[in-house]
């Protein structure tokens, strides 16, 4: 799956990315593209607090650039968030 947020400043490529993976399975990879600077830190740090693995990252030279995230199972003990209580 891939998703084109060429053009969305933050938050709006990050929150695409987490409503395409909240209906994703896990283990499913989505390729997002994003043109606003800010995504090379948002993405990661969304991925690290969601459970997701960002599995590659990599500027496209036209002042875009592609992440690959996998969704993470969130089952606990599973790579995923853990329910907080």
């Amino acid at each position: 799956m891939r998703i084109d947020a060429r053009g969305l400043l933050c938050p709006l490529p990050v929150l695409r990315l987490r409503k395409v993976l909240e209906d994703a399975a896990p283990g499913i990879e989505v390729r997002l593209i994003a043109t606003d600077p800010m995504a090379v830190v948002d993405v990661p740090h969304f991925c690290q607090g969601a459970g997701h693995v960002m599995v590659a990252q990599r500027d496209l030279g036209d002042g875009a650039f592609e992440f690959t995230v996998r969704r993470g199972d969130p089952r606990p003990g599973n790579g995923g968030p853990t329910p907080s209580g």
